[in-house]
């Protein structure tokens, strides 16, 4: 990779079977909107974007509903930065999730939790405190 400042993460998706389930989810337990983006022409896809600001450290992407690409756990594991990891991680269950590791200190780097989301996607939060 060449030597840039940029994070290595740019952009993310993360595949939906129920898209209104899905940016429920979202949207309650981190507390944000997920706005539909345009079809791109002549594809039957879904998609609707997490907020991001280009200046802003991190990075955004969307919740896609896609012919082919179903949710559900795999082999990448997103971590939603928080104030604290253990507020969404109470939101989980009652947005339609399950909680598989709630808040642990992980050292130097702060605290974590993994969940599943309503549609089986496992995923992170991160914080520091």
């Amino acid at each position: 990779m060449e030597s840039t400042k940029m994070n290595p993460v740019g952009w993310f998706e993360i595949y939906v079977e129920d898209m209104d389930r899905a940016a429920a989810f979202y949207e309650t337990v981190l507390g944000l909107k997920a706005a539909p983006l345009p079809t791109p022409e002549g594809h039957d896809i879904e998609m609707r974007a997490l907020p991001g600001e280009m200046e802003y450290a991190g990075a955004s992407g969307a919740l896609v509903k896609m012919e082919g690409m179903k949710g559900g756990s795999g082999g990448t594991l997103i971590y939603f930065a928080t104030e604290d990891c253990a507020v969404p991680e109470a939101k989980v269950a009652a947005a339609g999730g399950k909680v598989c590791q709630p808040k642990m200190p992980i050292g130097e780097y702060g605290f974590c939790s993994v969940v599943n989301d309503s549609e089986g996607n496992t995923i992170g939060f991160h914080s520091m405190k």
